[in-house]
Formats: C-alpha cells, sequence, structure tokens
C-alpha cells in the first residue's frame, strides 16, 4: 500500500513537470494571487469612503481651507457623496469654504467598469472544504448520535461560518478618483475600486435625458 502512494505522489510531482515542457503557440493564462474587494451595496458604504477621503484629505493639507466641488455627473452618488464629503470635512476639523475663492479644491469622478465576457471567478480558500465537512458529518447515520438533530449542527457551523464572509463578485465595477488641486497644482489624489451589483449602475452615471419627440406638420398652400 505505502509502494503504491509513493508511486502515486511521483506520478503526481512529474506531470506538471512534463506539462511545461511542452511548446505553445501562445502564451498561457496565468491567475493573479488572490486578492480582496470591498463591494458597495448601501449607502453607507459611501458614507464609509468619504470618511477615508477626508481623513487623507485632511492629513495632506495639514489645516488648509477647501472648498468641496460637486461630481461632474448628476447622479445620486455624486450628489449624495458631496455633502457626505462635506460633513466628514467639517466633522473631522476641517476648514470647508462655500464658494472656491482662493482655497484648494476637492473635485472626485466615477468610471464605470462593465465585463462583458469575464471568467470563472474561484471562490475562496476553504469554502469548499467547510461544506465538504459540514455534510460529510452531517450524513452520518443517526443512531450514532443521541438526538437525530445533532447531525446538522455541522452544516450550521459551516454556514456560520461563510454567510457573514462570502460575496458574489460582480461583472460591474467602479473606480471612484479624488483629488485636490490649488492653482493649476495636482496636491493629493486617492482611486479606490469597488464591486457593485449590476441593478446599482444607474447610482453612478448620468441620468437619461427623455428624448425630444419629433412631430410632422404638413405644409400645404391651400
Amino acid at each position: 500500500m505505502i509502494r503504491k502512494v509513493l508511486l502515486l505522489s511521483a506520478i503526481t510531482l512529474t506531470v506538471p513537470g512534463c506539462f511545461y515542457a511542452h511548446t505553445s503557440q501562445a502564451p498561457i493564462a496565468k491567475t493573479y494571487p488572490i486578492t480582496e474587494q470591498h463591494k458597495m451595496q448601501a449607502a453607507q458604504h459611501w458614507q464609509v469612503l468619504a470618511d477615508y477621503e477626508a481623513k487623507g484629505i485632511l492629513h495632506q493639507l495639514k489645516g488648509q481651507s477647501v472648498y468641496v466641488n460637486g461630481g461632474d455627473k448628476n447622479s445620486p452618488f455624486d450628489q449624495t457623496f458631496h455633502q457626505l464629503l462635506i460633513s466628514e470635512l467639517v466633522n473631522g476639523g476641517g476648514s470647508v469654504m462655500v464658494s472656491s475663492n482662493a482655497s484648494a479644491e476637492v473635485s472626485y469622478d466615477v468610471n464605470l467598469i462593465e465585463h462583458k465576457d469575464r471568467g470563472m471567478i474561484r471562490p475562496p480558500e476553504g469554502a469548499l472544504s467547510v461544506l465538504a465537512a459540514g455534510i460529510t458529518v452531517a450524513t452520518v447515520p443517526y443512531n450514532r448520535w443521541t438526538e437525530p438533530a445533532l447531525a446538522l449542527i455541522p452544516m450550521a457551523v459551516a454556514g456560520d461560518l461563510l454567510i457573514g464572509n462570502v460575496v458574489s463578485e460582480s461583472t460591474h465595477e467602479i473606480a471612484i478618483t479624488t483629488r485636490v488641486t490649488q492653482q493649476g497644482k495636482l496636491l493629493h489624489s486617492s482611486t479606490n475600486i469597488y464591486y457593485i451589483n449590476p441593478g446599482d449602475k444607474d447610482h453612478y452615471v448620468e441620468p437619461e435625458q427623455p428624448r425630444a419627440t419629433a412631430r410632422t406638420i404638413r405644409v400645404t398652400d391651400r
């Protein structure tokens, strides 16, 4: 038995080497190291971003007065984030002007990215193992437990471990850039990227204007 295990292990280690020994007509796709990216699903997440940006601006400008300019889109995010950023700057002890004058100007913009053909995104490490372990233990015959209902506990534990930590990826992302400029000089710049739900993209884009309807008027000489 041990000899079979060792032989199988040797074959397993050899196969990848043989795979890479072959040539290819095009580069082989390679994955990136696992990273994490937040997903915006509530207006409170906009406040978290406003708090983060306000702290960065106050730290960079060190007491210099600022004027917060609105976004370049008349979207729900632009209108709300504008007010949130002003509030966070004031609450942080910043000097916020109601007109630009000679103060530094804060501006921001949002870029919406829509992926049309995205490949599979692997689940978090350990997710499948936790579920498999829970299912395996839960299927133990009931006569091995004092109470049959105890067989459901592993599944409940697996659910608790995953339900609060796993969020689905999306084909839609936004890149939000906040800048501080003064007299043509860039004093501060910060860009953050988030997932969003496809149905929420209207929060970040300019509302579509209603199309004007054309009327046909017949002109005659009678």
